[in-house]
């Protein structure tokens, strides 16, 4: 697959270039691919803007994602 990458003045990769015919095969394995609605619902929004407000509250309660993995361990 020759795949391009295309970025803005600042080297961010701001969008990808695929050849029709590989975009083709891509549509015959996930044919609802243009149809896909990639936008938050505004409960998302509310929801992450809220647990965004608990960690600033409450920043000493927040532990790395190992501690989880660890207590699910046992």
């Amino acid at each position: 697959m020759s795949i391009q990458y295309l970025s803005n003045d600042s080297g961010e990769i701001t969008a990808v270039q695929v050849p029709i015919e590989e975009w083709e095969k891509i549509k015959n394995i996930y044919p609802d691919v243009d149809s896909i609605d990639f936008s938050l619902p505004e409960w998302h929004k509310k929801l992450i803007d809220s647990r965004l407000e608990d960690i600033s509250k409450h920043p000493d309660k927040l532990k790395p994602i190992t501690f989880l993995m660890n207590d699910l361990d046992e």
